[in-house]
């Protein structure tokens, strides 16, 4: 497993940049000079700094070894840089190890550096303490750890809040699809179940009556071609709603339609009140259901008469389709009961089913009024 990047890589390179100009200018204005070995030597743990962080970017060394080389390399360009600018490259310590180990050990490091600071000047200057020069020194060195700690903890933070944001994005992505692949498993069970299970029952009466009644088995394939027709026009609709092609629905006109491509049994259908001022959600939700009541009747009912009422008011929308077949059990519910239960739930509304065996079936459909209603 990779260990993740350490944030704004970049500020590590700047400091040996700004390091590595300080004491090259050191040495070319002032005394530095006369003293060709240390640039060179300071050139050189410079380079081999870079090398460590060339290190870690391509490699899964250890963050406790490259820590540890970054304080022998800091230790010793320290004495190799006369402007003194080397100490800067302690207040890495603390910011490195921020990524690494984590606050505790971060502050920590940054306590001991500035220990460390202190106890360099103690031995190498005698009551360096009176002087402005080495006081104000320290300061800025305590500032530098300081601001290192906190740029460490701003980019720590930032980086775990990019992170739950990715993992909350894939979660998104994923219930978004879960629900997508719901909402087209509803479609083909409501719409291309309705209507295959219409052209089997026409077939099967044209099968029926071809030598009896030939006019009568022959209106049967013309309505098994008309609901084959009507099955590809739903897949058509369904086409468009995916590219947000959307024709504006009428509940009046597609309850209609089922009764008119019902065949048997015989259905009747009412409507009442103004359906158009709830969205097309809440009505598709409606005429899905009552889809689904017709086919469960046809398929499994042996009924012989469905009525589907829709009434539309300020208390709501209410749709009941009953039919006077075998009924079943409460246990008798499928994915069809099912998937109108989620798909009313999605607009706010409830489904009741009562039914029982020789008792007929009645599936009511309650969704709350429309926002139109209130300001009506």
């Amino acid at each position: 497993m990779d260990r993740p990047r350490r944030p704004v890589p970049w500020a590590v390179a700047v400091v040996y940049v700004a390091v590595l100009a300080g004491g090259v200018y050191w040495s070319l204005v002032g005394e530095g000079l006369d003293h060709p070995g240390r640039l060179a030597g300071f050139v050189l743990v410079l380079a081999l700094l870079f090398g460590v962080e060339l290190v870690e970017w391509r490699t899964a060394i250890s963050p406790a070894a490259l820590l540890a080389a970054r304080v022998v390399l800091f230790a010793a360009a320290a004495p190799l840089d006369g402007s003194g600018t080397a100490r800067a490259l302690f207040v890495l310590v603390p910011f490195v190890a921020y990524f690494a180990f984590g606050r505790t050990a971060s502050v920590a490091l940054a306590a001991a550096c500035l220990a460390l600071i202190v106890t360099g000047f103690s031995l190498s200057t005698p009551d360096w303490w009176r002087s402005a020069e080495y006081v104000s020194d320290l300061l800025m060195f305590t500032i530098g750890l300081v601001l290192a700690v906190c740029m460490a903890a701003v980019a720590s933070a930032e980086r775990e809040a990019r992170g739950r944001l990715e993992r909350t994005l894939d979660r998104v992505a994923e219930l978004s699809a879960a629900m997508e692949r719901n909402r087209v498993a509803r479609d083909i069970h409501d719409s291309l179940g309705h209507h295959l299970t219409a052209i089997a029952i026409q077939l099967e009466k044209a099968t029926a009556f071809a030598d009896r009644d030939p006019a009568l088995a022959a209106r049967a394939v013309a309505d098994a071609r008309g609901s084959a027709r009507d099955a590809l026009a739903d897949v058509r609709r369904s086409v468009h709603a995916l590219r947000e092609e959307r024709p504006p629905f009428s509940l009046r006109d597609a309850l209609a339609g089922l009764a008119h491509d019902a065949g048997e049994p015989a259905v009747t259908v009412t409507v009442t009140g103004e359906p158009d001022r709830y969205d097309t959600a809440a009505l598709t939700a409606l005429y899905r259901a009552a889809q689904e009541g017709l086919t469960n009747a046809r398929r499994h009912a042996a009924a012989s008469v469905v009525t589907v009422s829709a009434a539309f008011d300020a208390a709501g929308a209410r749709l009941v389709v009953a039919d006077d077949g075998r009924g079943f059990a409460a246990a008798g519910e499928g994915f069809g009961l099912l998937g109108m239960r989620e798909r009313v739930e999605l607009v706010g509304g409830a489904v009741s089913v009562d039914s029982g065996p020789g008792a007929g079936t009645v599936i009511t459909v309650t969704i709350p009024p429309a926002p139109a209603w209130s300001t009506a």
